[in-house]
């Protein structure tokens, strides 16, 4: 009975021996699956690093404020497109700049007015400030007829950069404002006010006069310049009449010109009026296929009716 019993245990140690050695892997495969590294977690992104770029402007390089307003700030990434532009990056109206930007190389620009001023900066790893200097002054125009001053759309200014031999060599300002102060860069200009005539029948691209006045001034750094232009012109208001001091007759044409012959302006109309620098004039009327003219002189500030008879 207990030969029994021991066999059959032997048997069943025997058995469980087998069942191992067919569930067990073979060495090699287990020397392999243990030298598989385990998959590694995927890497974030490292955010790029940013800094702060602060930026200000001043007229002369002795100044000791900054510019508090009027400038216009714009970056641009210094790489160019294929196009050959760059990018804009920020823009702002603000006196002074603050933005955090991301490292890198960037062009800055300032605009004041009609001055402006360029640099490169390089942003790598630490808060940036410069300061632009503008080299830059301004302008104040004032433009009167007699003792009045001129309201400002009863002008037309422009602004040149002359050159030798050539006082409107180069435009840089078409539609100046009288009255108004204009940031320009430190220099030479040649200025050219031009009367418009606001006269009845005198609307639209036709509205220039032939009272000019032009000036040339220097503009220095840091400093307003300001400068009166005086003009002198009336207006006259043109008339055919049989009688002195008579109706005027309707459906006449006239035209004004200088003593040398040179047309100033043609207007149709029973009384007309226009807007003359001083100086003398011929007026021709045309009415039904005759013609009557008259000689007349301008004083400045003082309009009044110029009369041509009809005998």
């Amino acid at each position: 009975m207990k030969s029994h019993l021991l066999v059959t245990l032997a048997m069943l140690v025997a058995g469980a021996g087998c069942g191992a050695a067919q569930t067990a892997a073979p060495p090699a495969q287990q020397k392999s699956r243990a030298a598989k590294p385990a998959a590694a977690p995927a890497e974030e992104e490292k955010p790029a690093a940013v800094s702060t770029l602060r930026l200000s402007a001043v007229l002369t390089q002795n100044d000791s404020g900054a510019i508090r307003s009027g400038l216009v700030w714009r970056i641009f990434e210094d790489a160019a497109q294929p196009d050959g532009a760059r990018k804009l990056i920020a823009e702002s109206r603000e006196a002074s700049f603050s933005e955090p930007l991301p490292d890198g190389v960037y062009i800055v620009h300032a605009a004041f007015g009609l001055a402006g001023a360029t640099r490169r900066v390089v942003i790598e790893g630490r808060n940036v400030s410069e300061k632009l200097v503008l080299n830059a002054g301004a302008l104040k125009l004032v433009d009167t007829l007699g003792d009045t001053q001129l309201p400002a759309q009863r002008l037309a200014i422009s602004i040149y950069v002359p050159e030798r031999g050539n006082s409107e060599a180069k435009l840089v300002l078409a539609n100046a404002r009288s009255g108004e102060i204009i940031s320009l860069p430190e220099g030479a200009y040649h200025v050219v006010s031009t009367l418009l005539d606001v006269s009845q029948g005198s609307q639209g691209d036709n509205n220039t006069t032939n009272s000019v006045v032009t000036a040339d001034l220097r503009v220095p750094a840091g400093k307003v310049i300001e400068a009166t232009l005086r003009h002198r012109a009336a207006t006259m208001t043109l008339k055919l009449v049989k009688t002195p001091g008579g109706e005027a007759l309707a459906n006449t044409s006239f035209s004004v010109l200088t003593p040398g012959g040179d047309v100033i302006r043609e207007l149709i109309g029973a009384f007309p009026s226009l807007v003359l620098a001083e100086g003398e004039y011929v007026a021709i009327a045309r009415r039904e296929g005759k013609t009557f003219q008259t000689t007349f002189k301008v004083t400045s500030t003082q309009d009044r009716d110029v009369e041509i008879l009809t005998q």
